[in-house]
């Protein structure tokens, strides 16, 4: 085990050795080398070259070369790789040499080295590793100078043997990505741990602009430390790797890395499926890091198949893609058969965000958005496969704006050419204000738009304080779809905040005034309640939401402009003509946790039936000017009206607070009673159980 340890060092880090910059003194943020008694009054620009001449001057006085190996005029190099501790103690970490006796001298030179003042950061002692390189014959320092002098002289100057791979650094791995502006992955059970201490009276913090960076929940919450309280005293380093560390840290001078294996280990038994099981099988690998205090990246493969409950197979199946392939996996994206009666589907996600102030922050990514507090999100959902945007992220006094430019597809036949899927573009841009310690109004508006006439990404949109509606209707002849939002938040105390959302599709005003409820009156809104603490209880969140959309919410009179993406829709993820109660609770202790879920709700279907092929308003890549059945008196659960209830109960673990790895158990029912039957919607109830292992860093939303 300690070999192998030792190798994994040589491999990854074999190459470290600190490098400095100019006014290390003055400035500690700086890093200082370690001090020998003999290199005290040298100033800081040279201690690096009185480090090494001490070391190598020590190594050529103490140093015993075998006999047997001088007297066949050995010639080679040891390389050493040492560290200096917080202490400013010698300890040897690898020694890399053909002889077991140049290994066991290499040892016994450094254990004799005197202990000197250890290498500084911000001012505080770190440990620190080098690498030095023993030649033998062995040679005192000034012969190293007086050979490299020789050679300068006699070679080109581009000939010059260069040290910039032994003056790379290496520190003590400290967490920098808990400060930095890396976004946090969203998953609703991992924000409910820090969800509180955000929402608290008087702080000056936007929450509905989701995902968070860590640098937004670190001035309120203390990841870190949490990690902390729940590390297990381990002292292996597999044992570390595996309970509390991430797998390959590496934090260097300006730069920062960090790489994990992730895996999505489920297996399952549904009720309403043919198979013997359920299954998700995903490996996944992530790779994160910052350079300099101002960027930093995120980006994670996904390698998956699985066979889920015979409803979530209907679904994904009913929004399949032109082009052969059998389903489009809710959130994930577009599957691929996979053996007889299960999928494969991959997925990529990227996130680089440069924060070139305060105040400002630039994202490029591949991924989803989340406007919002409560589990859904009537404006921008999480819920549809993953897009490339670019977003602006502008926080100042007490307002955060959000400029959000999406990249988005649409993969039915229809409007698909050679198997090549249409394009479409939106822009939203979203203005949070606290209003005051209690209060936060935000204000929601976003556009879609073709690629109709070559048209492309409409330079009209760029700018980001417009009025996106106004630019639309002068650039498009009215051929895109416009909607509006409103936000609030209001902090009861701090244990109660009120929540809720309005959207406005189209919202025609003399319509609605002259017809009673009129099919264009296109609107949604939310209305929720969060507890936390709820009844004394410490880290208990309760959480009641109701949603409310209309008929024809999301649509368009050109399906290819509808508020959708990949045959799904990114507002609720029903589309319209719905209505539900949800009723939410989260509970941890330590590393245990539990998560609760209960949603009843009414949605209206079309039955698609030669006898009744009409558009009641659910399916939102339908023209809403075709075959729709009422002008007037149009309302939700119109159509084939079904009852849906279902009940989640998921419990686990926490193996690995870093990396939010978590054993579970999850227990799912639900049950559809439509008014009337049909060959795609039926009365149906199912029992799902699933025991599994999972890297949890998106929302898995099983509630279709």
């Amino acid at each position: 085990m300690k070999k192998m340890r030792l190798t994994f060092y040589l491999l990854f880090f074999s190459f470290v050795v600190f490098s400095q910059t100019n006014n290390q003194d003055a400035n500690l943020n700086l890093t200082r080398f370690p001090v020998f008694s003999e290199c005290q009054n040298i100033t800081s620009l040279a201690l690096e070259k009185c480090f090494y001449t001490q070391v190598q001057d020590f190594v050529f006085d103490n140093f015993v070369v075998p006999e047997n190996l001088v007297q066949n005029n050995f010639k080679g190099v040891v390389k050493v790789l040492f560290e200096v501790d917080a202490q400013g103690v010698f300890k040897v970490i690898y020694v890399n040499a053909v002889d077991p006796i140049l290994l066991a001298e290499s040892k016994r030179v450094f254990a004799k080295l005197p202990k000197i003042s250890p290498s500084t950061y911000n001012g505080s002692p770190v440990y620190s590793k080098y690498t030095i390189s023993i030649s033998i014959p062995l040679k005192s320092s000034k012969q190293i100078a007086s050979e490299q002098l020789a050679n300068a002289a006699i070679l080109p100057a581009a000939s010059a043997p260069l040290t910039e791979l032994d003056s790379l650094v290496y520190y003590k791995y400290t967490n920098p990505e808990l400060q930095s502006h890396l976004i946090i992955p969203f998953s609703h059970s991992y924000y409910a741990q820090f969800d509180g201490a955000l929402n608290k009276i008087g702080s000056n913090n936007h929450t509905a602009s989701k995902p968070y960076s860590y640098a937004e929940v670190s001035k309120y919450y203390s990841i870190d430390q949490a990690n902390k309280i729940r590390n297990k005293k381990v002292s292996g380093w597999w044992g570390r790797k595996f309970w509390n560390e991430n797998m390959v840290q590496i934090q260097g001078d300006g730069y920062w890395f960090v790489l994990n294996p992730m895996v999505d280990l489920q297996l399952g038994k549904s009720s309403d499926l043919k198979s013997s099981y359920t299954y998700v099988n995903t490996r996944a690998v992530n790779f994160k890091g910052g350079l300099g205090k101002n960027l930093s990246f995120t980006t994670t493969i996904f390698e998956s198949q699985g066979r889920f409950a015979s409803y979530f197979n209907r679904y994904a199946e009913s929004i399949k893609p032109v082009g052969g392939d059998p389903a489009i996996i809710p959130g994930i994206g577009i599957a691929k058969e996979f053996k007889t009666d299960s999928y494969d589907f991959p997925m990529a996600e990227a996130n680089i965000t440069f924060a070139p102030s305060k105040n400002i922050d630039l994202q490029l990514g591949y991924g989803r958005n989340f406007i919002g507090d409560g589990y859904r999100s009537l404006l921008l959902s999480d819920g549809a496969s993953v897009y490339p945007y670019f977003k602006i992220n502008t926080n100042f006094w007490k307002l955060k704006y959000t400029n959000t430019y999406m990249w988005l597809k649409d993969v039915r036949p229809e409007v698909s050419l050679e198997r090549t899927y249409a394009t479409k573009f939106m822009a939203n841009h979203y203005l949070s204000w606290n209003v005051s310690n209690r209060l936060n109004l935000g204000f929601f508006e976003s556009v879609v738009w073709t690629n109709t006439n070559n048209r492309g990404f409409d330079a009209s949109f760029v700018n980001p304080i417009l009025f996106y509606r106004a630019v639309e209707f002068a650039s498009s002849a009215r051929t895109g779809n416009a909607l509006l939002g409103l936000t609030y938040k209001y902090k009861y105390s701090n244990a109660v905040n009120l929540y809720g959302q309005l959207l406005v599709d189209e919202f025609s005003l003399g319509e609605v005034r002259s017809v009673k409820n009129s099919w264009k009156n296109k609107f949604a809104y939310q209305l929720g309640l969060k507890y936390y603490n709820a009844f004394a209880v410490t880290n208990l969140l309760l959480q009641l939401e109701y949603n409310h959309v209309r008929p024809y919410v999301y649509s368009h009179s050109n399906p290819l402009t509808n508020y959708g993406h990949n045959n799904q829709s990114l507002g609720h993820q029903w589309g319209g003509n719905c209505k539900e109660f949800l009723a939410i609770a989260h509970y941890y202790k330590g590393r245990y946790f539990a998560d609760a879920k209960i949603t009843v709700a009414k949605r209206g279907l079309d039955l698609d039936t030669t006898e009744d092929g009409f558009n009641y308003g659910g399916n939102i890549y339908k023209d809403y000017d075709d075959n729709r059945p009422y002008d007037a008196g149009v309302k939700v659960g119109q159509g084939n009206k079904t009852a849906v209830f279902i009940a989640d109960l998921q419990m686990g673990y926490l193996i690995n607070p870093t990396t939010n790895l978590k054993l579970f158990g999850n227990y799912s029912y639900r049950s559809q009673d439509p008014v009337q039957n049909t060959t795609t919607n039926f009365n149906q109830a199912t029992n799902w159980f699933t025991l599994g292992v999972r890297t949890d860093v998106f929302n898995w939303y099983l509630d279709y």
